[in-house]
């Protein structure tokens, strides 16, 4: 393997890593805010360099222009969907759980 595949494949590992994070978090974490902080952060994190694994393996091409587009679109669109969701929860009266306001057993 060239140096440049192995750093795409490092960067494809570390993104599905930071993916797998991200699903751990949705099904572990307690409430609402903690849920989509875990999803918005590590899914965005992981989706980009997913994504820039996958350009560095396509090399210099239109489609590597492609990917470096959406990399900047789920940049700007990620943490906004996140404000937003967070936002109208609060709107509706969803509070976070605080520190003993978790039942007994849960995480």
């Amino acid at each position: 393997m060239t140096p440049l595949e192995l750093l795409a494949a490092a960067l494809v590992v570390v993104g599905t890593f930071f993916g797998f994070v991200a699903t751990v978090g949705l099904i572990r974490l307690p409430d609402l805010y903690s849920r989509l902080h875990a999803a918005s952060k590590s899914d965005t994190l992981g989706s980009v360099l997913s994504l820039a694994g996958i350009a560095v393996v396509l090399g210099v091409s239109t489609e590597s222009l492609k990917l470096v587009f959406l990399l900047v679109f789920l940049f700007l669109t990620s943490p906004t969907a996140a404000h937003a969701i967070a936002r109208a929860a609060k709107e509706q009266g969803i509070e976070p759980v605080g520190e003993g306001d978790a039942e007994e057993g849960e995480p």
